[in-house]
């Protein structure tokens, strides 16, 4: 069934992909965004709701008027500008931001609000306990779903590190992550520090969004996620996609291309799990992508900085 959908976060890079899948897909999608959208995106040209959720935006009749909405606006550490009290930017943007704007969409009679998480809490409880983003996150996840009945459907995705970049949206992680590989950076060497994590590409991810508007179970979380590798894997991935001959050794040292307070886990330790198989298969996500994403990362990030 077409839905008419708000992508809150849709001038974002998983939000644009998302608008973009569920578009080909026949629905009525309008982005919620603070800022317009990048003219050289593919999603220029969308229709577009300004509004700001933790901020109180986007009020009854800015809602009333969608069937579902998909929140992918999380804030993360990235996102802590200076001189702000951490507390309560955690509080503003995640654990009262969050599901605040879920009951104001239940409210508006919107009928479902498919969340993006963050797979940590659902993983590894005990992180939640001394990460004050992982708690942030845990408690956006619980509260939004705590307001599931049979009026609002709600559901979070969990997923793991995201692979993925949009066309008119600067990839500086994979640019600098590339010319690494291309040996543009002799002073750090081609190694990576001990440990892993799972990783999905976003293809993958807005698969697993569109199964989730029609098929998720109300007030479900689903830890959702694709390949586990060694962050040596995943960097050797890197150099392999821009030819580069090298091995990729390990270290225990902190990396300068992913510093230890990016390591949520601790460094030397792995995230890794297999996702439920009959959930995978109920929200329709593929597997086993992760290769063919990092060399579509690379092409994209390779384009964006030349054209920069």
């Amino acid at each position: 069934m077409k839905q008419r959908i708000l992508i809150v976060g849709g001038t974002g890079m998983i939000g644009g992909h998302a608008a973009m899948q569920l578009a080909a897909e026949g629905h009525s999608v309008t982005l919620g965004a603070r800022n317009p959208v990048t003219p050289a995106t593919p999603m220029a040209g969308m229709p577009i709701l300004f509004g700001d959720y933790s901020d109180g935006g986007f009020d009854n009749a800015d809602l009333a008027q969608f069937d579902s909405i998909v929140f992918a606006a999380g804030n993360d550490i990235r996102h802590i500008p200076k001189d702000v009290d951490e507390d309560a930017f955690w509080q503003r943007t995640q654990i009262g931001g969050v599901p605040d704007f879920a009951e104001r969409a239940k409210r508006a009679g919107v009928r479902r609000f498919v969340q993006l998480g963050s797979y940590y809490h659902q993983l590894r409880p005990d992180i939640a306990e001394h990460d004050a983003y992982v708690r942030a996150r845990k408690l956006a996840d619980e509260g939004a779903r705590a307001l599931a009945d049979d009026s609002f459907n709600v559901c979070t995705l969990n997923p793991p590190s995201i692979v993925g970049a949009l066309p008119g949206i600067p990839a500086k992680r994979y640019q600098i992550l590339a010319d690494w590989g291309r040996g543009k950076m002799p002073e750090i060497g081609a190694w990576a520090p001990p440990g892993g994590t799972n990783y999905m590409s976003v293809k993958s991810l807005v698969q697993a969004i569109s199964g989730a508007l029609s098929n998720a179970e109300s007030g479900k979380a689903y830890l959702i996620g694709d390949e586990n590798l060694s962050f040596r894997d995943f960097f050797q991935m890197v150099f392999d996609a821009v030819g580069s001959d090298q091995t990729v050794e390990t270290r225990d040292e902190e990396h300068p291309l992913l510093p230890d307070r990016f390591i949520v886990q601790g460094r030397g330790n792995t995230l890794s799990y297999e996702p439920d198989p009959a959930e995978t298969a109920l929200l329709g996500y593929d597997r086993g992508d992760i290769a063919r994403a990092v060399r579509e990362v690379v092409g994209i990030a390779e384009k964006e900085g030349a054209a920069a």
